[in-house]
């Protein structure tokens, strides 16, 4: 399935971008070019995201049992074109939020156009951090401030969102805790982030201004034809999708999620050591290579340094992210006006 959290209206201001009141989106599925509340099913089911999540496999197995009844019959049940309402993040009040570095080509390449060798850490255990949960966006518009524009990044992830709760999850079952996956955008600031790291700590307020999420959570029976095997060595799902990023419609970027060094199942794994995951926590992937203007700045000047011009995100600028399977995500940077 497809599942969307959506306005119950048609209107939203770019004043409540961002709100909390924002997180109060009906719950739907997709078929085509139109949502199907799932609200109008049954009032049995659950009516937002985090209900589903936190309601695990019982409350997923009974939205997929409605959605299977619909697709043999496909009568009775109301829907909205997709054009119509719009789109919020798909979990637009996820529990916390992690963000993990498991594409060794972006990090390999990262630190050789820095002029550092490869971090031998990078292979001993996968590693992440947090960033703001209250800072979710879905498709549309992304209010930055002036200061987020100095060298604004996009960075190109894929993200999943956990329903079931667990401890010290071993990665051989991780994947049964996944409730379904997403394209993730990680907008970085990066002269803010650069600045704050020469203290050893962070990133923080380089990214904890806007995560964007969506178009919509698949769930894993629908990427099953893309399951391949992980790199060696590696334990968990992988899969063969394909991950391209455009900007204001040139392509800049283009990646494998089966280059994944680290597996989702071994960053759960290694996130639940000794701490308690729950429903609705979301995790990114973290850059995949060639997945973001710092690395592809970087590349540049090494390979033509006399006449390489660095790009970054300027407002009014149109992000289009696409990746196999997980449909497309666009997003707008656009000058905040407080």
């Amino acid at each position: 399935m497809k599942l969307v959290t959506y306005l119950h209206n048609d209107h939203k201001d770019a004043h409540t971008d961002h709100n909390h009141d924002m997180r109060k989106g009906g719950l739907g599925f997709v078929h085509e070019a139109a949502i199907y509340p799932i609200s109008t099913l049954s009032p049995d089911l659950p009516k937002t995201m985090l209900a589903l999540l936190e309601g695990g496999e019982k409350a997923m197995d009974a939205v997929r049992t409605f959605y299977a009844h619909w697709k043999e019959s496909q009568e009775g049940f109301p829907s909205r074109p997709l054009v119509d309402p719009v789109l919020l993040a798909p979990i637009p009040d996820p529990v916390s939020c992690r963000d993990a570095y498991a594409f060794r080509q972006h990090v390999e390449t990262s630190r050789r156009n820095r002029g550092l060798g490869m971090i031998p850490e990078f292979d001993e255990f996968p590693v992440f951090y947090f960033t703001n949960h209250r800072a979710i966006y879905g498709p549309g518009d992304v209010a930055c401030m002036p200061g987020h524009f100095d060298r604004l990044d996009f960075e190109l992830e894929i993200a999943i969102v956990l329903n079931r709760g667990g401890r010290n999850i071993p990665a051989s079952e991780a994947d049964q805790y996944i409730g379904g996956y997403m394209i993730m955008n990680d907008l970085s600031a990066r002269a803010l982030q650069m600045e704050e790291m020469k203290l050893n700590l962070g990133p923080a307020k380089g990214k904890d201004f806007a995560t964007v999420l969506g178009p919509w959570l698949v769930t894993p029976d629908e990427l099953a034809p893309y399951l391949v095997q992980p790199q060696p060595g590696h334990i968990g799902n992988a899969y063969q999708l394909e991950m391209r990023c455009q900007v204001n419609g040139t392509e800049v970027s283009r990646g494998m999620f089966s280059d994944m060094h680290w597996t989702f199942a071994e960053i759960i794994e290694r996130a639940s050591y000794g701490v308690d995951l729950y429903p609705g926590d979301v995790i990114g992937s973290g850059t995949v290579g060639t997945g973001c203007f710092l690395e592809l700045n970087g590349t540049g000047r090494l390979e033509n340094p006399a006449q390489f011009k660095e790009q970054w995100l300027q407002p009014g600028d149109l992000i289009e992210m696409e990746i196999t399977g997980l449909g497309t995500l666009s997003n707008r940077v656009i000058l905040a006006d407080n």
